[in-house]
């Protein structure tokens, strides 16, 4: 399997992954709407298929054509599999008994999960003393981050909050598994639509048949408007963005956005709602930014540098 090799992000990658960061954070604040009135794969399902459409007609619009040879049909059926179905399902499933911020905390595991696959199944992301103190300082932040009372919801449920634990290791195996389509010469954007399309004609099919959603009561625009919105937003744009930083930074560096989201969504929570921000906040980002510097790389080798050429003067 052909891959890029682990390289320090440029600015244009950080500036994507900040971006991808806000809009899959918005996406706790979709479902936790979206859940009140509709079941969870009825939700998930809504949400692949209305990317699916909105995605299928930007490349119309675009003359894009999309591959139809089987092999990489097939390789959209598994990305669909281990990017949408299986984590969509647990975590949507998992948000009906535990909070947004305990889900958000064991989200951000992901980066600990990649970083282990990517040490075991691929040749050029290897695990580093660094990458893997950068892991572990940045869950840190998330953690401290989000605070006493979601840590406090930590010890109840076990099945919903294993299932948010399942769903960030199977997305640490898809950022590895999409590698692939940057060697298959399929575009970030047919790539996206590729495995939501496949996405969708796997889970319509299964919510049809277990939710019979025609026989659900109406729902209420707020819960329309969340659905359109982790589908358009939080879905259907944020993979364009998910596959471009895949292609040009690699799996490691990616799964560095489930520790961004928190911060996205606690300094919006502070732009535009006019909440406060609390000293735990601080500490949180702290550590979050020393993490990522320490996966990165360049500024600890910089300063190695600097110490080494020091020494070498004395």
């Amino acid at each position: 399997m052909t891959a890029p090799s682990h390289k320090p992000m440029d600015l244009t990658d950080w500036g994507l992954l900040v971006a991808l960061s806000i809009l899959w954070g918005g996406s706790f604040f979709f479902v936790g709407i979206a859940v009140r009135e509709l079941p969870p794969l009825t939700i998930v399902a809504m949400r692949v298929a209305l990317a699916a459409l909105a995605l299928g007609g930007l490349l119309r619009i675009l003359g894009l054509p999309m591959p139809r040879d089987r092999r990489t049909w097939a390789a959209f059926f598994a990305m669909g599999v281990l990017n949408n179905l299986v984590p969509f399902c647990l975590i949507v499933w998992g948000q009906t008994q535990i909070s947004s911020g305990v889900a958000s905390v064991l989200n951000a595991t992901t980066p600990l999960f990649g970083v282990l696959v990517a040490h075991v199944l691929t040749r050029d992301e290897k695990m580093t003393g660094n990458r893997l103190a950068g892991v572990l300082v940045g869950f840190a932040g998330v953690a401290v981050m989000i605070g006493p009372t979601a840590l406090a919801g930590l010890g109840n449920g076990l099945l919903p909050q294993l299932a948010v634990l399942g769903a960030a290791l199977s997305y640490s195996f898809a950022g590895i598994f999409g590698r692939r389509f940057k060697g298959m010469g399929v575009s970030p954007l047919v790539t996206a639509t590729g495995q939501v399309t496949a996405s969708t004609l796997m889970l319509v099919p299964v919510a049809l048949l277990v939710d019979r959603p025609w026989t659900l009561p109406m729902p209420s625009t707020a819960a329309w408007g969340a659905v359109v919105g982790i589908a358009l937003l939080s879905t259907a744009l944020a993979y364009v963005i998910f596959f471009r930083v895949l292609a040009s930074a690699g799996a490691t560096n990616l799964m560095l956005v489930t520790f961004l989201i928190p911060v996205s969504a606690i300094l919006l929570g502070g732009l535009f709602l006019g909440e406060r921000l609390a000293v735990r906040h601080g500490i949180g980002m702290a550590l979050i930014a020393g993490g990522l510097a320490a996966i990165d790389g360049r500024l600890f080798a910089r300063l190695g540098q600097r110490r080494s050429a020091s020494a070498a003067k004395g």
